[in-house]
């Protein structure tokens, strides 16, 4: 039996791509508080020796990032050299293209049955609308790959999606993160995610129309890839300008992040 103390703040720990199985990969969902211990067997040992060497974070192409997840001896530096503050935030191994140039861009991963991606809802609305005229705010639902809720995560990725094409992510969102976290609602095919829609105002024709479309059928598909691209090591998660990279464990609790974002925008 080994121990290992989490951070606060994950609903999903992602461990780097070691040579281990897919079934010697710790998934740790809404992590407990600080301090709590979670009893691993023999067979998780050689994962969680691997997390510890790497601080807990996500390998893309082989690289090995800074975390900031865990603290102390057990904590190691490797990759890029990070930003000054580098405790709050991460720079990215493969900083990824900004879609818009005129505007900075804060690109969000966040998943309907986390539930600190749903206390960074109001937050992160808030900064985003006090930085309408410089920040483009784009969100994308996590997908971790191989991960034990890759199902569930893709059919969350195709509702989001399909709330987007119709134009109903801002008045929806939160409900939708109040079903699937608070309520429990299965929201994982057409016809219960439509039931719900329709439930709340849209309507299904149109809602079916968009769920099916090629365009929600091409985003859900890249979501997986984006998750990678963007080095996501925890849920939320936010990058800015496709390069640093911020979440709740990083910048010290979620009402932190906004800080955050404000000194990665401002350092333009």
């Amino acid at each position: 039996m080994a121990w290992v103390v989490l951070p606060r703040y994950i609903c999903s720990v992602v461990p780097p791509q070691t040579d281990l199985n897919r079934s010697d990969r710790v998934n740790i969902r809404q992590a407990r508080a600080p301090g709590w211990p979670v009893a691993l067997g023999d067979w998780q040992t050689t994962a969680v020796n691997s997390l510890l060497r790497t601080a807990v974070l996500l390998a893309v192409t082989g690289s090995l990032l800074t975390s900031g997840l865990l603290t102390g001896p057990a904590a190691v530096a490797a990759g890029p050299a990070a930003p000054h503050e580098s405790a709050q935030y991460v720079q990215l191994a493969h900083p990824q293209p900004v879609r818009e140039a005129a505007k900075q861009e804060a690109v969000e991963f966040f998943w309907y049955d986390c539930s600190h991606s749903q206390q960074l809802e109001f937050p992160l609305e808030r900064w985003a609308e006090r930085h309408r005229t410089d920040v483009v705010l784009r969100r994308v639902p996590a997908v971790w790959p191989g991960g034990p809720d890759e199902s569930v995560q893709l059919a969350h990725a195709r509702l989001y999606y399909t709330l987007e094409r119709l134009g109903a992510v801002d008045h929806l969102q939160l409900d939708a993160f109040r079903a699937v976290h608070d309520q429990h609602t299965d929201l994982t095919t057409e016809d219960l995610a439509t039931g719900w829609a329709l439930r709340h105002g849209l309507d299904a024709a149109g809602f079916r129309a968009a769920y099916r479309s090629p365009e929600v059928d091409r985003a859900t598909k890249e979501a997986p890839a984006l998750f990678t691209r963007y080095e996501v090591a925890e849920l939320p998660t936010v990058v800015v300008q496709g390069r640093y990279r911020t979440g709740p464990s990083a910048a010290g609790g979620v009402d932190q992040v906004p800080a955050v974002l404000d000194r990665l925008v401002a350092q333009r």
